[in-house]
């Protein structure tokens, strides 16, 4: 689960029922959405073909002093939902 600002960008990422807190700068682009590999026609209701994904750093907890981890994290087009792409521990 993903909770967003006022502005929409990503705030909190609750993962495996703990809190990860964005410590840096979100970074937002769009990607095209290859639906022809799962489908045989553009899914009803679709009216675009590009999906949001945002790549974040965020921290475990409140900690200031814990180390930040990159994940990527894609909104569902149709629900609004988010998903987890990725997730790289940095090294610090």
């Amino acid at each position: 689960m993903v909770k967003s600002g006022t502005d929409g960008r990503p705030q909190v990422l609750v993962r495996g029922g703990r809190e990860w807190l964005v410590g840096a700068e979100p970074v937002r682009w769009f990607e095209r959405v290859s639906w022809w590999e799962a489908e045989r026609r553009m899914p009803k209701g679709l009216s675009r073909v590009d999906v949001e994904v945002w790549q974040i750093q965020a921290r475990l907890g409140r900690n200031p002093g814990s180390a930040l981890t990159t994940m990527e994290i894609v909104r569902d087009g149709l629900g609004g939902g988010w998903r987890l792409r990725e997730a790289i521990a940095d090294a610090a």
